[in-house]
């Protein structure tokens, strides 16, 4: 028999009912908070198979380098301490960029190949999960984490951790899947986010908000943009989740890059798309507060 969560991840609260439909992922949602979360608790054995499965290696396209610069040109007003962290920063790429630049690099990831990769780059690397005892306190300008904390069934002690090494007035700044997000108020249960054990913790902008306000964190911006095409079709069709690159994506966004009129299109979906809450991807900057 396997361990289950009997309470509320962000809450505590032991209001948990079990989402109708969504049973392949164990999903229950909190009545007092609303958060959603999977109740079954993965094995470690569990975990390392599944990510075993990960592909790594290859190239990140110019487009995906253009968007980490434009990323850290806003975390230039941070810049105090001059070091950065990236929870689960996989080959380092994002590091990569922010070193050029002349920023202290450091990161977190599990896997021996990954650590390998980004010793070679001059990322200093942690090996498993965050853990605050690993560095100073107060330590960082900016945390990021792309799409990490999904993965994670412990998002209080997370971010607790983060808290803790982050400068008073630093910036923590993540992506994640927005549960209530158009794409999956269309799939529901078809789509190709929700998998256990890939997943773990489904947020929405308001669960988020809530959670981060709680931990004495300041929302500075709270965007949710964006719809994966190849994400949808696959989900229609059944297919099992990838982290490999997306190329239907990839090749509308060259279109769009090249294009001034796709991109007012583009602006004005993801400003319709934040304004009613509906984007694939929540983006968040919230800021350490006393």
């Amino acid at each position: 028999m396997y361990a289950t969560h009997s309470a509320c991840l962000l809450c505590n609260s032991d209001c948990l009912v079990e989402l109708e439909n969504y049973q392949h992922a164990y999903l229950v949602q909190c009545q007092k908070c609303n958060f959603v979360f999977g109740k079954r608790i993965p094995e470690t054995t569990e975990l390392i198979a599944h990510y075993q499965k990960y592909k790594r290696g290859g190239e990140i396209s110019a487009i995906t380098i253009k968007r980490y610069e434009e990323l850290l040109d806003a975390f230039e007003k941070y810049r105090k301490t001059n070091k950065i962290l990236d929870i689960g920063c996989g080959d380092g790429y994002f590091l990569e960029v922010a070193k050029k630049r002349g920023w202290q690099t450091f990161g977190t990831e599990f896997t021996d190949e990954a650590m390998e990769t980004c010793v070679k780059k001059g990322i200093t690397i942690h090996q498993g999960i965050l853990n605050s005892a690993n560095y100073s306190k107060d330590n960082f300008d900016v945390i990021t984490s792309f799409e990490v904390i999904e993965h994670i069934n412990n998002p209080q002690s997370e971010l607790e951790n983060i808290r803790e090494i982050l400068r008073l007035g630093g910036l923590f700044y993540f992506t994640t899947p927005n549960f209530n997000s158009i794409s999956r108020l269309v799939l529901k249960q078809n789509w190709n986010v929700i998998e256990y054990p890939e997943h773990l913790s489904y947020y929405t902008p308001k669960t988020i908000n809530v959670f981060f306000q709680k931990n004495n964190f300041r929302k500075i911006k709270l965007d949710t943009t964006g719809i994966s095409i190849k994400r949808f079709k696959k989900s229609i069709q059944k297919n099992n989740f990838s982290n490999a690159q997306v190329d239907e994506d990839q090749e509308l966004r060259g279109k769009i890059e090249q294009n001034i009129l796709l991109k007012v299109i583009k602006n004005s979906i993801n400003t319709l798309l934040s304004l009613f809450k509906m984007g694939d991807s929540i983006k968040g900057f919230y800021e350490k507060k006393i």
